[in-house]
């Protein structure tokens, strides 16, 4: 059985709230949703939570490869990396974000991701683990009024995180 994260916690939470914003569901259902999102201790209790909702995520996946993505790319308003052995670099310097906030999960074992982000972009890494590597992100930290915010979670066990701002 395994353990619920933070980050699949806070996207039910995420996903039942806009399901009630959205009218697909009432006030009653939506506390109990929300209670038990909130006390699941396992990923098989907090699936039935959110299973009929629809969850936006654009998931990328390579086994040896690397996932990259540059220039003029849309980006979504969330992004799951997965890879056994590959890396993944992302720079939205370019990129069409019609967001006021994306959120990145990276699920990489053997791999290292750079994620370049444009002047102003305001980034949070807190919730990104590594066992053998390190995360460093050289940008603002806070969100601000008005700019990009860049909200990154998830797993490198062999590799680290370098986020920053593009090189003029």
């Amino acid at each position: 059985m395994s353990t619920v994260s933070g980050f699949d916690r806070e996207r039910a939470v995420e996903l039942v709230q806009q399901a009630y914003a959205d009218g697909r569901l009432g006030p009653a259902e939506l506390e109990q949703r929300l209670e038990r999102a909130l006390t699941a201790t396992s990923s098989q209790e907090l699936e039935p939570v959110v299973c009929d909702l629809p969850d936006e995520v654009l998931r990328l996946a390579s086994n040896g490869g690397r996932v990259t993505r540059t220039g003029d790319w849309q980006v979504p308003r969330r992004l799951r990396i997965d890879s056994e052995h590959g890396s993944a670099r992302l720079d939205l310097s370019r990129a069409h974000i019609p967001y006021g906030q994306v959120d990145i999960e990276l699920r990489l074992t053997y791999g290292s991701a750079t994620i370049i982000l444009p002047a102003g972009t305001s980034a949070n890494a807190d919730a990104v683990r590594t066992e053998w590597g390190g995360v460093k992100c050289k940008t603002a930290g806070r969100p601000r009024p008005g700019a990009l915010h860049v909200q990154i979670a998830g797993e490198l066990t062999y590799g680290r995180l370098t986020v920053r701002y593009a090189r003029r």
